[in-house]
Order: C-alpha cells, then structure tokens, then sequence
C-alpha cells in the first residue's frame, strides 16, 4: 500500500486562490444537499456526545455504501474504505476532527480505459467552528488544518472521510506503461472532459 502525504496545505492554498469563501460557500452547499439528499457514508456524532475526553470513532463503509461512493466518484470499484476519527473540544465553539483513512480502489484508466487499481493511506485535519472563529489563533496554529463552518449540531464523520477520499483519488489514473497512439487514439464513450468535471468539484467541495 502507497502512502500520500498529507495534502492539507495544497487542499487550504487552492481554496484560498481559487475560491476566497470557499469554507463558507462549500459549507452552504454540503447543508442544502445533506437536507436534499441522502448522503453515500453517513456517521452523524452529536455534539452532544462530545464532553472533555477525545471521542474516537473507527467507521468502516459497508458494501452498499461503497457502491454509492463508487458511482459518486467515477470509480470502477471501491473495494475497502476504514478510518479512525477522533473529535475532541477546543474551548467551547471549536471542534478538531483528527482521522487517518485507508482504501482500496479501481480507476479507469484516461488512455486506454483498462482498470487501475489503487491504495490510499493518509491523515487529514478539520476545524468545526462558526464562521467567526476561522481568524482565531487556536486555528491558524494547527498546522494543515482546514476549517469548516460548523452548521446545526451534528458533525457528519462519514462525509468528512469522503470528502478528505475525493481529494486523494488521483485525477488522471493511467494504467502501467500506457502511452497514446497519435494514430489510432482511444476513443473515450464518455465526455472528454469528464476528467476536469471531476477535479473542478473536487475544488468546489
């Protein structure tokens, strides 16, 4: 299994460039489809449940839900997907989501559309609060952390994991020594475009 670094600062510095309310916009946009739709991984935690003590959380998607996450995210098959989240209080209107997720998946390939098999392992760094609390220093001082409008008074651990998973998969998987015929390309049945479609929602979310 490969193991990525972490991707939080690239994460923070590409929102920052290319969408400057970012967090408050992608935070609008998760609660109108978390209310319209029913989401793929979903582990709600209560706030209510969070008191002094770190609450820790291995989730592990099920074969239904992998199913789901496979057509949300354009992949041929997501064979395995686990993380270990913990959330713990920092004063009393943020919230640290700490988690470390592993999962298998399979691509297709952008040349010759044969299957790519892959493996992710990486942790990953939230900050829940509300809206004002994004400029605090407890904020600024956890390095790649990003920070997330913290909208009712649950935290959704589940869609935390697949959101962090959408960033990780790799935008144009190619299969091992695949290279592009100029005379007799691929030719794709989907959109060609469908590749960039993907990163831009990435971004947006």
């Amino acid at each position: 299994m490969s193991t990525f670094p972490p991707l939080q600062a690239a994460r923070r510095s590409l929102r920052a460039e290319a969408f400057p309310s970012a967090p408050r916009v992608c935070g609008a946009l998760k609660k109108i489809a978390m209310t319209d739709s029913k989401p793929e991984f979903p582990r709600v935690v209560p706030l209510a449940w969070l008191g002094s003590a770190p609450f820790l959380q291995k989730i592990e998607a099920t074969p239904g839900e992998r199913e789901r996450l496979s057509r949300r995210f354009d992949l041929l098959a997501l064979s395995r997907l686990t993380a270990d989240v913990g959330l713990r209080r920092q004063g009393n209107e943020v919230i640290i989501l700490e988690a470390t997720l592993e999962t298998e998946f399979v691509q297709s390939c952008v040349v010759t559309l044969e299957p790519v098999a892959g493996s992710i392992s990486n942790s990953f760094v939230l900050i829940y609060g509300p809206t004002e609390a994004e400029d605090q220093e407890t904020v600024s001082l956890i390095d790649d952390a990003v920070f997330e409008p913290l909208n009712g008074d649950v935290i959704d651990i589940g869609e935390a994991v697949a959101q962090e998973l959408s960033l990780l998969l790799p935008v144009f998987p190619r299969y091992p020594d695949a290279t592009i015929d100029a005379e007799n390309p691929v030719q794709s049945k989907g959109n060609p475009f469908a590749s960039l479609a993907r990163f831009k929602q990435r971004l947006e979310c």
